[in-house]
């Protein structure tokens, strides 16, 4: 076997590992891929934790951002004719090149991230929040609708809309985790439509009049999976099955947020394992 070959091995089976760590609901859709398909989105995966991760460790932030720019020159090497140097990045580029997974949104992915890092996600505009969506989810559903194979123009409508909704079930489900990190990323717009006049995220959650605002941007996600799902009905139901497993499973756990009543805004809902099992339903052609 030779050293090339030794050194993709180890890369694939990092970034498997990656995802595996993560816990994440991202592997009940990637399980169901064809294993060539699968490895691919395991390395988008891995590069999305670790940039997400970069942005959220504590520590200095212009060395954080320095660690961003590492990775904008791993996409210069991946995209050029350089030799990338990170194991991740390494893993991405038999994806890249199969797939042609576009590198606008790779980069996307880690100006999604610089808004974290510089702290531009408390109380945003309604504009800010979809772009922030637009990059750290709707550039992830658009490199992952290349990894499954889906090529009809609608899949890339679905992927973004599919994004938005997603990234909004999670700023609903994690209020409390944001808000120890310092972040809230209720739109501003929703928190003076509901009289709630605090910005301080601590401030946000302990607001009564909280709820209503969770309700309305629960009623902006539903509208989003709505429109993803009549988009994705026009195309190749075997190639956009992991986006039906995800789509069903994230608005199963909207169902148990909007039961919860954001009452107890800091405590974290999941979904049950036998709710989870249930969804496999969804893989049914």
């Amino acid at each position: 076997m030779s050293a090339n070959s030794v050194d993709a091995e180890a890369s694939a089976a990092l970034v498997e590992a990656v995802v595996r760590r993560s816990g994440s609901s991202f592997l009940w859709g990637m399980r169901i891929l064809p294993p060539e398909r699968r490895r691919a989105m395991y390395a988008v995966y891995a590069f999305c934790r670790t940039v997400d991760d970069i942005a959220d460790e504590p520590g200095d932030r212009d060395l954080r951002q320095a660690q961003l720019e590492a990775w904008r020159g791993e996409l210069e090497r991946l995209y050029g004719d350089g030799e990338p140097r990170d194991p991740i990045a390494r893993a991405l580029l038999p994806a890249i090149r199969r797939y042609d997974l576009p590198r606008r949104e790779f980069e996307a992915v880690i100006a999604g991230m610089e808004m974290d890092l510089h702290g531009r996600n408390v109380a945003p505009p309604m504009a800010t929040l979809r772009l922030y969506c637009r990059r750290v989810a709707g550039a992830v559903g658009l490199l992952s609708i290349r990894c499954f194979g889906a090529e009809e123009p609608e899949a890339e409508d679905a992927a973004i809309a599919l994004g938005e909704a997603l990234q909004f079930t999670n700023i609903l489900r994690d209020l409390g985790e944001d808000a120890d990190s310092g972040r809230l990323y209720l739109p501003v717009e929703l928190l003076e439509r509901h009289g709630v006049v605090a910005r301080a995220p601590d401030a946000v959650l302990d607001d009564p009049r909280l709820p209503g605002v969770c309700r309305e941007l629960a009623t902006l996600a539903r509208d989003r999976y709505a429109e993803a799902g009549s988009l994705i009905a026009r195309c190749s139901r075997q190639r956009m099955k992991p986006a039906i497993l995800m789509s069903a499973r994230y608005e199963a756990l909207l169902d148990r947020l909007e039961a919860a009543g954001w009452r107890e805004p800091r405590r974290r809902v999941s979904l049950p394992r036998w709710r989870s099992l249930l969804l496999l339903r969804h893989l049914l052609p």
